[in-house]
């Protein structure tokens, strides 16, 4: 039995609403699936310390980020009964309203998906060493908690 391979799950930027449409367009030739669960993360603007967030500059150590996402996708696997699952997570700078985490999970029935998805996105912000560092409109900086 060979070794999945691992995937690398980091987008430069935003996570466009394009990429989001095609992923579920290329879905629609898999008959199989009868549920989709989608997850969107998106940058809010946060007022903190009487300033607004603008954008999160997000980095990772991504060699391990993601052998992480990798295991967490495994776990997933053997957990529900998944036709297929996509992640992505932005790095860099995405400004607020952009999305930074496309968590897309399918199965033959909804309850897979969903349960799935919403497993997936409590693991993310738990175990995978993302970190983020909020940008203001002054040019100041605060670094980020992965909550």
């Amino acid at each position: 039995m060979s070794e999945k391979k691992i995937k690398n799950v980091f987008v430069d930027g935003a996570i466009t609403p394009e990429k989001i449409a095609t992923s579920i367009a290329h879905h629609q030739v898999k008959t199989n699936i009868g549920a989709h669960d989608i997850f969107l993360g998106q940058v809010r603007a946060d007022i903190i310390e009487e300033k607004e967030v603008v954008a999160i500059d997000y980095s990772c150590y991504e060699e391990m980020a993601n052998q992480t996402f990798h295991e967490i996708r495994e776990a997933t696997f053997e957990k529900y009964d998944l036709t297929c699952m996509h992640i992505y997570h932005s790095k860099g700078v995405v400004k607020t309203g952009e999305i930074c985490l496309f968590v897309f999970t399918s199965s033959a029935h909804r309850k897979d998906a969903m349960d799935a998805c919403r497993y997936l996105v409590e693991e993310i912000k738990v175990k995978v060493p993302v970190f983020g560092k909020e940008l203001f409109s002054d040019n100041t900086h605060v670094w980020k908690e992965n909550k």
